[in-house]
């Protein structure tokens, strides 16, 4: 039978992060360890003020399902998310915990799991570096501290945001991809996206507020560069309602419950013509590697996380200039450095 432990850290950040709605220099984050014949695997969900998520109601969750857990024995990933799902209103705790089921379940078949699903990874996007919103001068110095990758996220949602995409293109000629993180109305996405376009923008992410969806058609229809959902696109019910308001769409991990609902959306997002983008949050190693076995299915990434940190907490997938290397270990890669209660 499986054991489940719960470890906390607190993750420094390299530099103060700020979007449009907070700024933080510090992420919280539980790392769920599941342990099977003495094979540890591990998963990763932040917390998120936004959305309401704190280390204690992420361990509250993880306790609902411990009897679960700590009955079972480990035959695949998927049959404990659904077991799990049936108990727990939480997706990021089913996050946590689907990504450590992974990771251990891949440990125990002795291959990564990338690899168990068939999946090659020789056609795999490269990531983007993501710009936190800052001075611009700030903003051109933290693009210059990794010049080397082929794509930037830059934050937005200022009174200057074609001037800082204006201020960073004078320095790179890399793809830029811009995120408002809901801080535009619908005039301002479609004015911004022309002249976004001409500074070598290639989409515009989640630029309305999620309660505005229904005003995201107009949007769709006159703005000049494609558009992606976020915060619009959590679950697997939201994508269908994404098709004629969105170009595309950006998983995350946390906000879906993991891996497993992960797959089925982007099946879904398939079927409905629309581009696939899974995303990040400031998250450890432990994150990243959960998102480098779907690599393979996805059209862009942002899995940046573990490289806006100051130190990390563990190894496995690293993304060196945008390009995921993986480690020669099986499951997700993950090895914890140090364990914390």
């Amino acid at each position: 039978m499986m054991e489940l432990k719960i470890h906390q850290f607190d993750l420094p950040l390299l530099h103060p992060f700020t979007i449009s709605r907070e700024s933080i220099t510090v992420q919280p984050t539980i790392i769920v360890e599941l342990i099977q014949d003495g094979v540890s695997g591990y998963g990763e969900s932040t917390t998120n003020a936004y959305y309401g998520v704190t280390e204690q109601s992420l361990r509250d969750s993880l306790q609902q399902v411990r009897a679960l857990i700590e009955s079972t024995e480990m035959s695949t990933p998927g049959e404990l998310w659904f077991a799990a799902n049936e108990l727990l209103d939480d997706t990021f705790a089913l996050c946590a915990l689907d990504l450590a089921a992974h990771d251990l379940w891949g440990k125990l078949q002795g291959a990564p799991v990338h690899q168990l699903w068939g999946f090659s990874t020789d056609a795999n996007p490269v990531s983007n570096y993501t710009i936190g919103i800052d001075d611009i001068d700030v903003m051109i110095a933290k693009m210059a501290e990794f010049s080397d990758w082929p794509i930037y996220k830059i934050k937005l949602g200022t009174d200057q945001d074609i001037d800082i995409v204006r201020a960073l293109r004078e320095h790179t000629d890399a793809v830029f991809r811009v995120d408002a993180n809901c801080a535009w109305t619908a005039e301002q996405t479609i004015a911004n996206s022309g002249p976004l376009k001409s500074l070598g923008v290639e989409f515009i992410e989640q630029p309305l507020a999620a309660d505005a969806i229904d005003q995201m058609p107009a949007v769709f229809a006159h703005s000049e560069l494609p558009l992606i959902a976020d915060e619009n696109c959590l679950v697997l019910d939201d994508i269908q309602r994404c098709s004629g308001r969105f170009h595309g769409i950006n998983i995350k991990l946390v906000k879906c419950g993991g891996l497993t609902p992960a797959r089925q959306m982007i099946e879904l997002a398939r079927q409905n013509d629309l581009k696939v983008m899974v995303g990040c949050m400031t998250e450890s190693t432990v994150g990243i590697s959960a998102i480098a076995q779907i690599l393979p299915l996805l059209d862009y990434v942002d899995m940046d996380g573990a490289a806006l940190l100051k130190s990390d907490i563990a190894a496995g997938c690293q993304v060196v200039n945008g390009v995921c290397q993986y480690p020669l270990t099986s499951g997700n890669g993950v090895t914890l450095n140090s364990n914390r209660d």
